[in-house]
């Protein structure tokens, strides 16, 4: 299989230096310069808002610009020497903000607020404004598949599909899952289920992978209504949107529409469970508090305890592409 890796890479850089300028432009590597803070000190005297402030304080760990030690914070000697703002004589930071000027400005809204940036600034629900035109539902399709098709390929390969016959792909955006699911495993049929307004790009997506025959789609809200049955029941980068209640709703609703012996599979970005080094999962978690109130990712230790409130007997986690991987739940 061939790994989109190196080209969602450079995608992710962006995220990496927007983080990093946001932590210049509050000001945490000049206040760490003084001495090493507790979070909830270095939080008041940075005005990062509580909801966000992990997140951000240890994706700037993974990056390799913070340490931590227990819940203190300090600079590592790079940012000690280059991003302290009294240090005229090294300091960069004025530099990289001039050369970057607006890259920052929605994320460090985010963390002095708590708040979405884009609910603030137009109002409406993410998804509301999404779904709300073709144009922008089939945008925010193709960049779902872009997410997406790196860990699609790998669940291929290594999830146990022989055990399995049918599948339900919740949130299908494209169908990329489903579609190369379907082109490896002749066996499988699967269904496809969004709302209503991603039917034509997801029966399009299929069509062109030769698949169409064997998926169909199904209109629904996944809070409103049922899941289709199926063998096993994937959930794509759908969790880290919500906040904890609708995830574990969600995963009881998957629960129920498992026979006994049925999978759920969850993929997303997930968070390492030391919060160390995947500085992508982290940062994906930032843009979920930017994009979606109340979303934020998670580690597979966290998915696992969930799936384990919800019924599911037997769980594991399993590295998939790049930054991503599964967590697997059995009924």
């Amino acid at each position: 299989m061939i790994s989109p890796q190196p080209v969602t890479d450079l995608m992710w850089a962006h995220w990496k230096t927007k983080t990093m300028l946001s932590a210049v432009e509050l000001g945490v590597f000049t206040e760490l310069a003084k001495e090493p803070l507790p979070a909830a000190d270095l939080r008041a005297r940075t005005g990062l808002h509580e909801r966000p402030a992990t997140d951000f304080l240890d994706a700037l760990v993974a990056l390799g610009l913070l340490e931590r030690t227990g819940d203190v914070y300090a600079n590592t000697p790079e940012a000690h020497e280059y991003l302290d703002a009294n240090k005229p004589a090294t300091y960069l930071g004025d530099s990289f903000l001039t050369q970057c000027a607006g890259l920052a400005d929605d994320l460090v809204t985010v963390l002095r607020t708590g708040e979405a940036a884009r609910a603030a600034r137009d109002g409406r629900d993410f998804y509301s404004g999404t779904y709300a035109t073709e144009d922008s539902v089939r945008a925010f399709q193709r960049d779902m598949t872009a997410l997406s098709i790196g860990s699609a390929r790998a669940i291929a390969e290594r999830f146990p599909w022989d055990r399995y016959r049918t599948l339900v792909d919740v949130g299908c955006a494209e169908g990329a899952l489903p579609g190369w699911l379907l082109r490896r495993h002749p066996h499988l049929t699967a269904v496809g289920f969004d709302l209503p307004p991603a039917r034509a790009g997801f029966e399009e997506y299929v069509g062109r992978l030769g698949v169409a025959d064997r998926v169909e789609f199904w209109p629904g809200d996944f809070f409103r209504d049922p899941l289709p049955w199926g063998d096993v029941i994937v959930l794509g980068h759908v969790l880290h949107n919500w906040g904890e209640e609708e995830k574990l709703r969600l995963l009881e609703k998957a629960y129920a529409a498992l026979p006994p012996g049925g999978a759920v599979l969850v993929y997303e970005t997930l968070i390492d469970d030391e919060r160390r080094s995947n500085a992508v999962g982290l940062i994906l978690s930032l843009i979920m508090h930017a994009e979606v109130p109340g979303g934020f990712d998670y580690t597979g230790a966290q998915c696992r305890e969930w799936m384990r409130r919800t019924g599911f007997r037997e769980t594991y986690v399993e590295h998939l592409d790049g930054p991503e991987s599964m967590v697997v739940g059995i009924k």
